[in-house]
């Protein structure tokens, strides 16, 4: 049986038609030396030559009805000491990556199995470039999440062939984002508008939206409330957007669940990340974008730049033991690494280590 099932027909969306299969993408990756057997399927714990299961339980889908439950099950926080709270969200966090040419190596060489990585979209590298990505860290046996930007997609046809891909791959998780382009491509002007259109046999597990502590940069914070409290039908677990203010993400998640929306929340936050080389990286994800990015959080650059810095252990210190506590529904961190993997990394394993030292965790 052949783990890499065609995909539908290649959409007619210009410049942006998707292969017929994700063959085709292991012949032109940057990175194909790093996917083990041209045929082979996604590696698992138990090596088998069949293809990923396919039988798992998908989420529950309707327009109208709230989750009752959700395809996350919030890991527990021992209460006997902050030190014990933050390892056990240290141990298995999401890492968010653009997808740029090396990335791929950099990710298998630095990162353990245990942690997530999500890819994200822009409308410099178009959506294939995502998907691409983040199937051949599923082949690489990480969970791997595509961010799924609502602009960028021109239509439901486009939007199944997607879905199609990142099944045939073993990927179960989609993060789903309105997307920084200035139009719509299609018929999907925002996240909402997308989440509306996933079939209801797509045969997800996990699907990701957006929180916004802050301010959104181009978003009047009214909208973004009702955003969340629209999304929450089709999803099952929250990322924040990345602050630098434990204060002020700890307030947000308090506000969520007096709204009544109960889904999980990954907090966001940055990784190690050196300014100068942020700066660097704005000529791989684009100038443009960076730029308009770096507009909207005018702040968080000036953090970075001021005497002491930001300091990854220091922020999410900070956040407990309020993001311990079992009614505030933490699943986890989400990490911006800004593709600053081995620092980001290195910080992650020596905290964790002094941490279940020091607490005996």
């Amino acid at each position: 049986m052949a783990c890499w099932p065609s995909a539908a027909p290649c959409s007619t969306t210009t410049a942006r038609a998707w292969p017929a299969c994700t063959a085709s993408w292991r012949a032109t990756s940057p990175s194909t030396a790093l996917i083990p057997g041209a045929g082979g399927c996604r590696p698992t714990a138990t090596p088998s030559s069949s293809c990923p299961t396919r039988g798992r339980d998908s989420v529950a889908h309707s327009a109208t009805v709230a989750y009752s439950a959700t395809a996350h099950v919030v890991r527990p926080v021992g209460t006997r000491g902050v030190g014990r709270g933050l390892a056990a969200f240290l141990r298995a966090p999401r890492y968010e990556i653009f997808p740029t040419d090396d990335i791929l190596a950099v990710v298998a060489q630095y990162v353990p199995k245990e942690v997530t990585i999500t890819v994200t979209a822009s409308p410099r590298r178009g959506l294939p470039a995502t998907v691409h990505l983040a199937v051949n860290l599923a082949r690489l046996g990480y969970t791997a999440i595509p961010h799924l930007s609502a602009r960028l997609i021109r239509d439901r046809v486009e939007l199944g062939q997607i879905l199609e891909a990142v099944r045939a791959a073993g990927i179960h998780g989609i993060f789903v984002v309105a997307g920084d382009a200035r139009e719509s491509a299609g018929e999907f002007p925002d996240a909402l508008s997308l989440l509306a259109a996933l079939p209801p046999d797509h045969g997800l597990t996990e699907i990701g939206v957006t929180g916004y502590p802050e301010r959104h940069p181009f978003i009047h914070d009214d909208v973004t409330i009702q955003a969340m409290w629209d999304k929450r039908r089709y999803a099952t677990y929250i990322v924040s957007n990345m602050s630098f203010d434990p204060d002020t993400v700890k307030g947000w998640v308090e506000r969520v669940r007096r709204r009544g929306v109960e889904l999980p929340i990954y907090v966001g936050m940055a990784g190690v990340a050196d300014p100068a080389r942020l700066l660097r990286l704005s000529t791989k994800i684009g100038v443009a974008e960076s730029a308009r990015f770096l507009r909207g959080h005018p702040s968080w650059l000036a953090r970075m730049f001021r005497p002491g810095g930001y300091e990854p252990g220091r922020f999410v210190s900070a956040l407990l033991p309020d993001i311990a506590q079992p009614d505030r529904r933490i699943a986890g961190l989400h990490v911006f690494t800004f593709n600053e993997i081995e620092p980001t990394e290195r910080w992650r394993r020596e905290m964790l280590l002094r941490l279940t030292q020091g607490e005996g965790a």
